[in-house]
């Protein structure tokens, strides 16, 4: 416990109930927290509470508090302004921060006579910047279209110095660079190249075509077939490359769509800017997830707007920030102009939003060494059914049985999506005298989860896992959730139904169906398990019955009793083994004569 709390309570029964910002300190004088409020006193008052029901790091946090700041503020939008600023100033410990693994990039237009467009990390040039870009990739991109577009020089040549020295190169003979080498450009024609150059890159639109359609013809009519062509070839090369922009952001004039996958305990952003009907930039941030009340959209968007004034119209987003009105304050205030935070459910929105959760999740999967699908079906088989998280360890039962008979389960194991087949366990029903699945699955479950409160076992054995499944309905959820009650295990239990066709059909909990056939790849993922433990007890099941069945034969053999049989099949164990055992080999195993060895070899071979 925090010994300052005392002096920190009697501190804070002065406090205003003002709006404005507190600032955490710990004993070194370093700030680890800042935090906003609408009602100061009544919000610090909550850290500092006795009998408090703190997360974790909200716990921690309180633990290393020495003393606190505050500036009050005339409303709760000034707090969240300020506090945004003081964030990204001092970067506290405890608030939850964007990381952005990249480096901005720039677009940079050489201060020469013949100017150069190239991409650059910084702007310690000389020369013309565009930017920054938080994707270099789409920087690199943007570049490379429009020095192929309007056949600008990429080599190395300086210019005019090298003119007529060389031959034109390669770039030049397969209309990759307009030849400038040759001398027969002037400067100043060049220059109005570069800034068409510049002004596609800004817009990517085909504005400038019918211009230099009605230069292409006078050029034709004043016999200059050679600068005719390359505007020819300049124009083709624009409306190509605007068809390929229109079929990226077709529909869309202006818009950011942010896209979020939590996996491992992060959280992974992108954002897909939509700019004159174009993908302009796409930036990637991973945070840390919050424990605490902190709702994660929100932060990211105060955070990641904060001081911009390149803000679109539209934000799309898969749902509403829980301060969604002080944050669109904050963006039309910053952008002067109206803003709109949309919900996407449907159409064009809705398409972007998906490909934009998707290259988080992809940015998750790289970060972590999974697939983009597999970080996408435990997302969306967390959200479904109510998880906090989405699930790293996933456990499966299913009960197999021919008649009476041979009754087992089996249990496979799920990382991270994908089978850990070294976790599998096989269980033997012992307690159901007769075909019973729910009696049986109490039975192995509660086996098993004596293993995690007795921690006896292996290491997968002793582990908790993070969601439960059973093969079967609501009916086999209520035969196992007594077991999680009584032994004080809070696991999420769900049940696998199937259709009538022995095919996925919905999830099962204690009193109804959640249908997933809507999330492919949750409603893939979970066929994938219930495929996979089926298959696996069932195979248990034939295994162990024809043991059952050899057994029975064995024992057909006068002198051979369950417990010689037992030593002769864990010896042998398959039939093939045993047809290749000697009389021998057999007497020897079984302890019995050589003539009893000999009928038994016998009845062995016609098994």
């Amino acid at each position: 416990m925090n010994p300052r709390l005392p002096y920190l309570r009697e501190k804070t029964s002065k406090l205003t109930a003002s709006p404005g910002v507190y600032i955490m300190k710990n004993r070194e004088g370093g700030i680890i927290y800042i935090g906003k409020a609408k009602n100061l006193k009544k919000r610090v008052t909550s850290y500092f509470r006795e009998n408090p029901d703190h997360t974790p790091k909200v716990a921690a946090m309180v633990s290393k508090v020495n003393d606190y700041d505050f500036i009050v503020t005339d409303s709760e939008f000034e707090a969240l302004v300020l506090e945004c600023s003081l964030i990204k100033q001092h970067k506290p410990r405890y608030n939850i921060l964007l990381k952005d693994d990249k480096g901005y990039s720039y677009i940079r237009v050489s201060d020469e006579e013949y100017p150069r467009i190239t991409t650059e990390k910084n702007t310690t040039e000389k020369g013309k910047y565009l930017g920054p870009y938080t994707s270099s990739y789409i920087t690199k991109e943007a570049v490379n279209e429009a020095n192929r577009v309007f056949m600008l020089p990429t080599c190395r040549k300086k210019f005019p110095q090298d003119f007529r020295k060389e031959r034109p190169c390669l770039n030049y003979h397969i209309k990759n660079c307009m030849g400038v080498c040759r001398g027969r450009i002037s400067a100043e024609e060049y220059r109005g190249i570069i800034d068409e150059a510049v002004e596609f890159i800004r817009s990517g639109s085909a504005a400038s075509v019918e211009r230099m359609e009605a230069e292409m013809n006078k050029a034709a009519e004043d016999l200059e077939f050679e600068k005719a062509a390359m505007l020819r070839d300049r124009i083709s090369a624009i409306k190509k490359a605007s068809e390929k922009q229109k079929m990226v952001g077709s529909g869309v004039e202006s818009a950011d769509v942010i896209g979020i996958a939590e996996y491992n305990g992060g959280v992974y952003i992108s954002v897909l800017m939509y700019r004159e009907n174009r993908l302009y930039d796409k930036a990637v941030f991973d945070m840390e997830k919050s424990d605490s009340e902190e709702d994660i959209l929100s932060t990211f968007m105060v955070q990641f707007y904060h001081g911009r004034s390149d803000i679109p119209r539209i934000i799309a987003v898969d749902h509403m920030p829980t301060e969604e009105e002080l944050i669109q304050k904050l963006l039309e205030n910053q952008a002067k102009k109206s803003v709109k935070i949309h919900h996407a459910q449907r159409g064009r929105l809705l398409d972007l939003l998906k490909l934009a959760k998707s290259n988080s999740a992809e940015y998750a999967a790289l970060k972590s060494n999974r697939t983009g699908k597999e970080v996408i079906a435990l997302e969306q088989l967390a959200k479904c059914l109510g998880l906090a998280n989405p699930p790293k360890i996933i456990e499966a039962y299913d009960i197999s049985n021919l008649s009476s008979e041979s009754m087992v389960a089996g249990m496979v194991v799920f990382e991270d999506g994908r089978p850990q087949k070294k976790a599998y366990k096989k269980f033997t029903v012992k307690e159901q005298q007769f075909q019973n699945d729910y009696g049986s699955m109490h039975e192995v479950l509660k086996r098993r989860l004596l293993h995690i409160v007795n921690q006896e076992g292996d290491e997968y054995f002793t582990r908790q896992p993070d969601l439960i499944l059973l093969d079967g309905g609501t009916g086999h959820v209520h035969a196992v959730e007594p077991i999680l009650k009584e032994l004080g295990l809070d696991i999420p239990l769900f049940g696998m139904v199937k259709d009538d066709k022995h095919r996925t059909r919905a999830i099962a909990t204690g009193g109804r169906e959640i249908q997933i056939n809507n999330l492919q790849a949750a409603f893939n993922l979970v066929t994938k398990i219930q495929d996979e433990v089926h298959r696996f007890s069932v195979s248990f099941m034939h295994s162990k019955h024809k043991k059952k069945t050899y057994s029975s034969e064995l024992l057909t053999v006068k002198g051979i009793g369950e417990k010689k049989a037992a030593k002769i099949l864990m010896k042998f164990k398959t039939r093939d083994n045993l047809r290749r055992a000697s009389i021998e080999e057999l007497a020897v195993t079984a302890g019995i004569s050589t003539e009893t060895a000999q009928e038994l070899w016998e009845v062995i071979q016609k098994m």
